[in-house]
Parts: C-alpha cells; sequence; structure tokens
C-alpha cells in the first residue's frame, strides 16, 4: 500500500479509529453515518440506507426485518462513486448486517473492479478484546503497527484507571443497558465490560454476547437499579421522541429505577455502541450515571441526561 493510501471508511468506528491512528488527512470517503471527528462530514458520501430514519424504533425495528426476510441488504452502496474515488484501502464490518454496511454489500462492486483492487478489511468486534484486534489490523494495513500498539496501551490504561477507581465505591448497582425501545432489546457484546468498568453490574448479557431480545417479565424481575437507554444510533432527542414505548407501559411506573428516578438517555449513536476510541468516553459516561459522588467528566448534557431533563432538553 502506498505511503500515502486512500480510505474509505463505510463504518464510523473504523472512521474514529483512522483518525486516531493520524489518517484522518487519507480519508476520501464515507458512510451516511460517519460524522467524526468533525470535518469528516464534507466527505464524499458512499452508502445509503433503506430504512426510515425518522422513525419510531418500531417501525425502523419492522422495516429492517421486512428487508431482512426479503434477503436484501439494509444498505446501498454507491458503486459508481466507489470507483471513481480509487480507494487503496475500504474498511467496512461483518459483526452486524443492521449496523453498517458489510463485505456482502461490496462483493458486486469489487468483483466488477477494474484495475488493482483495493485491500478491504472487515471489523467483527465481539468484546473489548477484539475491539483492539481491530486497531491492530488497521494499523497494520496502514504500516503504523507500533502506534496502534501505543493507542492501545493509552486507552487500555484509561479503562485500567476507571476500573480502578469505581472499585472503591461503596456499591456496585444493577444496570440494564436497553439498546432498543420497540421491540426491547438488551445491549451486549462490549457493552457489559463498560458497565463493569464503571462501577456496575450488567444485566441481561455477558461480554462477547450479542445483543438479545428483552421481554418486560424479565426486566419486571430482575429490577434493575438503574437503567440506561442506549438506542443504536439514536441519538438523545430520538430517544426522547420514543420514549412513550416505555412510559406508557403498565410495568415501568413500578420499576425500582423509575420510581428512584435512576434512569437517563445515552447519546447511543456516539458513544456504547461505536466500538473505537470513543469508548473511553462511552466508560466515563456510565461511571458519572453510576457513581455521580466520585466522577464528573463533564458528559452530562451532551452524552448523557437524566430522564428527568428529557422535557427540557435541547
Amino acid at each position: 500500500m502506498s505511503s500515502s493510501p486512500r480510505i474509505i471508511s463505510l463504518l464510523p468506528s473504523a472512521t474514529e479509529i483512522v483518525a486516531a491512528l493520524g489518517f484522518v488527512e487519507n480519508l476520501v470517503g464515507r458512510s451516511h453515518e460517519c460524522d467524526f471527528p468533525p470535518g469528516v462530514e464534507k466527505l464524499p458520501v458512499c452508502s445509503s440506507t433503506k430504512v426510515p430514519v425518522h422513525g419510531n424504533s418500531y417501525e425502523i425495528d419492522e422495516r429492517v426485518k421486512e428487508i431482512v426476510a426479503e434477503g436484501l441488504s439494509v444498505y446501498r452502496v454507491d458503486v459508481d462513486r466507489l470507483r471513481a474515488l480509487q480507494p487503496d484501502l475500504i474498511l467496512t464490518q461483518t459483526q452486524c448486517a443492521v449496523c453498517a454496511v458489510t463485505p456482502r454489500d461490496l462483493e458486486d462492486a469489487l468483483c466488477a473492479w477494474t484495475g488493482a483492487r483495493p485491500a478491504m478489511i472487515s471489523l467483527e468486534p465481539n468484546n473489548l478484546a477484539d475491539v483492539w484486534k481491530d486497531f491492530r489490523r488497521v494499523g497494520e494495513a496502514l504500516g503504523v503497527s507500533k502506534r496502534a500498539e501505543t493507542l492501545i496501551d493509552s486507552l487500555g490504561q484509561c479503562l485500567t484507571n476507571l476500573r480502578d477507581r469505581s472499585s472503591a465505591a461503596s456499591s456496585r448497582p444493577t444496570v440494564a443497558a436497553i439498546e432498543w425501545l420497540g421491540p426491547l432489546m438488551a445491549g451486549g457484546n462490549w457493552m457489559p465490560e463498560l458497565i463493569e468498568i464503571a462501577g456496575g453490574r450488567s444485566l441481561f448479557a455477558q461480554p462477547g454476547e450479542h445483543s438479545n431480545w428483552l421481554d418486560w417479565a424479565s426486566l419486571v424481575e430482575a429490577d434493575p437499579e438503574v437503567i440506561v437507554l442506549v438506542p443504536c444510533g439514536f441519538k438523545i432527542a430520538q430517544t426522547i421522541r420514543d420514549l412513550s414505548l416505555l412510559t406508557e407501559n403498565p410495568a415501568w411506573a413500578n420499576l425500582r429505577a423509575v420510581r428512584q428516578r435512576r434512569v437517563y438517555l445515552i447519546d447511543g449513536h456516539h458513544f456504547f455502541n461505536r466500538p473505537g476510541p470513543r469508548l473511553v468516553e462511552s466508560a466515563e459516561i456510565g461511571a458519572e450515571i453510576l457513581h455521580p459522588d466520585r466522577f464528573h467528566f463533564g458528559h452530562r448534557g451532551t452524552g448523557w441526561i437524566a430522564i428527568d431533563d428529557a422535557r427540557s432538553f435541547g
């Protein structure tokens, strides 16, 4: 690969990894969801979604299931733009066909490619260890393996320091991380690890396990001390619009976390769901929520809010 590779990232977390490794200026194209670090939104967009982005959780879920049932992809790839940009490296993922463009979506474009085909790296993180492996793979492809190791060590040390501080807290509350509101889905993969680092005990999922559907009876039985709403792809304002899917359920008001005002809305578009450098900030958000007497990183109001603040948000 050239010393100044042309990179297209079709995955927001991959875009952030590339930037953290010092190659943001080498990005020549992005997915429709890549929006960090600031400036990347000016890059040509190489993908789009077939899902109604302004629908509520149930409408989005139903449309996704319809598309998948037909054996189709949730995304469109702009093949002509992809070719015109002449990338040396394309970054995508195989972790979740609903979350981002997958290698399958690129097959037709690459099969018909003329000239030297670009390299492709498909990221597939299931837990924190896998996230660091993906950093290494991207770093190796870009010829900066040592830089990648330095970055991994730095991020890992931040999480270790946070774990050490949170372990001194007098309590470790049980936490229900809700990754989708209608129907309910519990956050899995690396989320349980982040909750543990932040000083909580994750319910409904184990590290490395994919997110799974959650029925209301199980939520009521577990009666978590804390509920964090972190819908994948949703910013806080979008989650606020969907709160009625929870609050109108008769079981909601009787949950301990609701009664004790310990329900929180997290920007799930930028945090927790993106397996990249900002998982550190995600763990910090968790620590601020779970142990406000011990942690203040300044994320409240931007990365997260309490449900009591929903009416005045924005």
